[in-house]
């Protein structure tokens, strides 16, 4: 199994809509004229971002394969609903385990772990689940990931295809039913919060 990255998110706004600021815990949510299928009305964590390159995994693909087929000793960790996720079209046959530590938890050479940003984690699934659960919240394990190239996503960045804002801990173990793409931008200041009320459909209304 792949790495769990560490990932730990601060709300710390950073909206400017001119040379927006990407980090690890920084999260993607894609424009609202951004089409393409994969990425539409999605939210995507950064884990990491360099000039080499980026990756991060999208928050709200849902799959219909349960944690259980697939890793059934982390399921009891996993949270609601304990399903994989899609975490982007890259390495789909790998998975990637993100969690959120618990407040004060300390991971201080905790072999496994690793820090991501604030209190998101990244683990590794090769770790003991029972040892990993005493420092974190819950569990998501994401089917494959979203990757950028040296400058690839700065080119998207420019083109306007995505909106830079901060991510909370919250937001890696959000439930499924919930829309996290329109309440990440419901919580931004405005204009950005009024994006919020975009339809689904378009081409409905």
């Amino acid at each position: 199994m792949a790495d769990v990255a560490q990932h730990q998110d601060e709300p710390e706004d950073r909206t400017a809509p001119s040379t927006p600021r990407v980090r690890a815990g920084s999260l993607l949510v894609s424009a609202t004229d951004l089409t393409e299928p994969t990425f539409r009305r999605t939210v995507v964590y950064i884990i990491e971002h360099t000039d080499a390159g980026s990756f991060g995994v999208v928050l709200n693909r849902i799959s219909d394969t349960s944690v259980d087929a697939m890793l059934p000793q982390w399921s009891w960790l996993a949270a609601e609903p304990k399903t994989l996720f899609v975490g982007g079209p890259v390495h789909r046959s790998s998975a990637l385990c993100l969690g959120t530590l618990r407040v004060g938890a300390d991971i201080t050479d905790v072999p496994g772990i690793r820090h991501v940003d604030g209190r998101v984690v990244m683990i590794d699934l090769d770790a003991d689940p029972g040892h990993i659960a005493h420092y974190v919240e819950g569990v998501r394990i994401f089917a494959g990931y979203a990757g950028w190239s040296a400058g690839q996503l700065d080119g998207e960045l420019r083109n306007d295809d995505w909106m830079v804002v901060s991510g909370l801990p919250a937001d890696v173990l959000a439930p499924a039913h919930l829309d996290l793409w329109a309440r990440v931008l419901r919580r931004q200041p405005l204009p950005m919060a009024l994006l919020a009320t975009h339809p689904i459909e378009v081409e409905r209304n």
